[in-house]
């Protein structure tokens, strides 16, 4: 019985050993909404990337793009790694092909830079836009929450052209 409680309380200590910090957890979830982001520009066609509800909105491909823009910027800040790319919205850009490697470099953009930032800076201050006092993990978060709150807007869109959004994706 002593060997068998003993077997147990190893295994109970090296499954606690194993388990993923915060910044692991991170990464997932930015793995996750990359792969989640992909499903959508493939379902969108390439007509739909100009598609605007009305001419107040911005396109699908203006969606995308204005994600990426804030990715970069926000997840930038957030790690100390300047973006070489910026303003991608700006270039009207409304090519399936082009707009897809964008966005999906903007992706990739995070998920370096989330893992090479040392844990430590994840609780330091910064200010975003200038008047945001928060933690640099909280920072991503927020790049992380507005990335998905366009995301979701892009599901009427795929509708709007007739084609069919991604299932959902929560894991």
């Amino acid at each position: 019985m002593k060997k068998l409680i003993t077997f147990f309380a190893i295994l109970a200590m090296a499954t606690s050993l194993t388990a993923q910090t915060p910044k692991a957890n991170l990464l997932k979830e930015w793995e996750r909404a990359r792969a989640y982001t992909k499903e959508y520009l493939e379902a969108m066609p390439e007509t739909g990337y100009a598609l605007k509800p009305n001419k107040e909105m911005r396109s699908f491909a203006g969606q995308m793009l204005h994600l990426s823009d804030a990715i970069y910027m926000i997840v930038g800040t957030a790690t100390d790694v300047a973006p070489t790319v910026k303003d991608l919205e700006k270039s009207n850009d409304v090519a399936k092909v082009s707009v897809t490697d964008k966005v999906l470099a903007a992706y990739d953009f995070a998920i370096n830079a989330i893992k090479n930032v040392p844990d430590a800076k994840l609780a330091e201050s910064v200010k975003l836009f200038g008047r945001f006092e928060l933690t640099k993990g909280q920072a991503i978060d927020k790049a992380f929450e507005h990335q998905t709150h366009h995301r979701g807007q892009a599901t009427v869109y795929i509708r709007l052209a007739g084609a069919t959004p991604p299932q959902e994706k929560l894991f």
